[in-house]
């Protein structure tokens, strides 16, 4: 575990105090599908702070319809931690994880230990076990665009067949 200064609250800042790149960060989110009955249904994403996750490809993996993400109280209460110091496991209850894949890539990531001034090192590899997390794309998939931001027919031909 390492701490970190107070007045790292950026992915890009904590990355700087544990001399890491900003992908290695893990960004921790909690969404919610609401159920009939009034009962919230907690999603825990874990995403590398690079990346931004896109809500409709959530649902997808998830296989929820209606999924949103969870206001500060709705988390503190769904996972006993404030919003920025979300550990990745360890919330006291069953909680559906979804990892993104880009961690994977990292041979060391850097997740936050439930405090916003501690986080610490651990192998994606690991940190998928430890969360019983599935590794699935989250972000939005900047690699179907093209820089103008239009999808390039190529690419959707290629994942059509």
């Amino acid at each position: 575990m390492r701490f970190v200064p107070a007045s790292a609250i950026t992915a890009e800042a904590v990355a700087t105090a544990v001399d890491a790149d900003q992908g290695q960060i893990v960004g921790v989110h909690v969404y919610v599908v609401p159920r009939p009955e009034g009962r919230l249904v907690p999603i825990v994403c874990l995403v590398s702070a690079r990346n931004e996750i896109d809500p409709a490809l959530l649902g997808a993996v998830s296989g929820e319809v209606a999924i949103r993400e969870a206001t500060a109280r709705e988390a503190r209460e769904l996972t006993g931690y404030d919003k920025g110091e979300i550990a990745p496991f360890g919330h006291g209850r069953d909680v559906r994880t979804f990892m993104d894949q880009d961690l994977c890539q990292y041979q060391w990531v850097w997740a936050s230990a439930g405090s916003t001034s501690a986080v610490f090192r651990v192998a994606p590899r690991t940190l998928r076990m430890l969360s019983n997390a599935v590794v699935t794309p989250l972000a939005a998939a900047s690699w179907m665009t093209t820089p103008s931001g239009a999808m390039d027919p190529r690419q959707a031909v290629r994942f059509a067949s």
